[in-house]
């Protein structure tokens, strides 16, 4: 009878959330403005999360050695400031002129690229294996083409991703400063909305989120760095044409899980390509190779068993989040599905496993 009305409270409790789904769908102008907010907040709020977990370490160990906590984040915002104009000076330049030699020789790039695929059609290994009908040059270069244009298009939506500037350079440091500022207050003030018996349990599951986000996040960075250490040494060794800018294109797709390694290994491999063809055969072996010290050396010393999903998991969050997101709902889908994975764990535990205890097992009698 207990299993019974606990069904029939579930299925009430489904049909009002459909129920509120759907006179929300109807009054969509109401929140019109809201998601208009949503949209602008958004991105400057994504930052200030992201490196609020980066730099709270920082902060608290400075805090630690009895340094007043404001003047710690304004000597670490000086920090980040000389560091930039560093990079500014002597890494943008480089990263500039190799991206600008690569538009302006892309169509050089489509032609070369057929050439190479010309003369491996006809080469005595390969003739024989592709059928007469076929032209692979062809097909490669229309494809190269429908994926420059996506590129674009993908261009054309980061550019619009980022187009209030202004409001994302000024608002995300002042976020952030007050999100430093205020510490481990934050969870205390969420803890407080919990009803007063729950909020043993509320600051157990607050800080089972925060220490997911904070070692997802500086768990991350870590094996991007390293992973961009590895693939930049490979390609300066190989020879391999725009490295320094083909490692920042790699190491900024990594930050999708599963499918940016994928992604990010296709222009490694054309203009490895436009080489020779045993640049690029090297080129993937350099990325390969810095993909699995990552995945087997790296990333399990940094995760450990924090990060607990499954790949075919990962695959269906990523796509997911594509669909229904685009590029934030890609970069927001895995910490997103971390935080309620928390959440339902401990709602399980409460509602569940308390009213319902596992019975325990009656051991076998000796010889039964």
């Amino acid at each position: 009878m207990a299993k019974l009305n606990l069904f029939i409270r579930i299925c009430i409790a489904v049909l009002l959330v459909l129920g509120i789904i759907y006179v929300g769908s109807q009054v969509k102008f109401i929140f019109t403005p809201v998601l208009s907010l949503i949209r602008v907040v958004i991105v400057p709020l994504m930052l200030a999360v992201f490196f609020f977990y980066l730099l709270r370490p920082l902060i608290n160990l400075l805090e630690s050695r009895k340094l007043n906590r404001t003047v710690a984040i304004l000597l670490v915002y000086l920090v980040i400031a000389v560091l930039l104009l560093g990079f500014s000076v002597g890494v943008w330049p480089s990263l500039r002129n190799q991206l600008m030699n690569l538009i302006n020789n892309m169509p050089n790039v489509f032609t070369a690229v057929s050439a190479q695929l010309t003369r491996l059609e006809d080469s005595e290994l390969l003739s024989g294996l592709i059928p007469a009908d076929m032209n692979p040059a062809g097909q490669l270069v229309e494809y190269l083409n429908k994926g420059f244009s996506l590129i674009t298009n993908s261009v054309s939506e980061l550019i619009s991703f980022v187009s209030n500037f202004a409001i994302v350079l000024f608002t995300f440091p002042i976020l952030l400063f007050y999100m430093l500022k205020e510490g481990g207050r934050f969870g205390v003030k969420v803890v407080s909305f919990f009803p007063r018996r729950y909020h043993e349990e509320g600051a157990a599951v607050v800080a089972d989120i925060d220490g997911a986000l904070s070692g997802f996040i500086v768990g991350r960075v870590l094996v991007n760095l390293a992973l961009g250490v590895l693939m930049y040494v490979g390609f300066l060794i190989i020879g391999l044409p725009y490295a320094l800018l083909l490692t920042v294109v790699a190491v900024l797709m990594n930050f999708i899980p599963f499918i940016g390694a994928i992604l990010s290994a296709v222009p490694i491999f054309i203009i490895g390509l436009i080489e020779s063809p045993s640049t690029a055969i090297w080129s993937i072996v350099v990325v390969l190779v810095a993909q699995q010290i990552q995945d087997n050396l790296v990333a399990p010393y940094i995760f450990g068993k924090s990060l607990d999903i499954h790949p075919l998991t990962t695959i269906i969050l990523v796509l997911a989040g594509g669909d229904f997101g685009g590029i934030i709902g890609i970069l927001l889908i895995i910490p997103v599905y971390m935080i309620v994975k928390i959440i339902a764990v401990k709602l399980h535990q409460l509602y569940i496993r308390r009213r319902w205890p596992e019975e325990p097992q009656l051991s076998e009698e000796p010889g039964a």
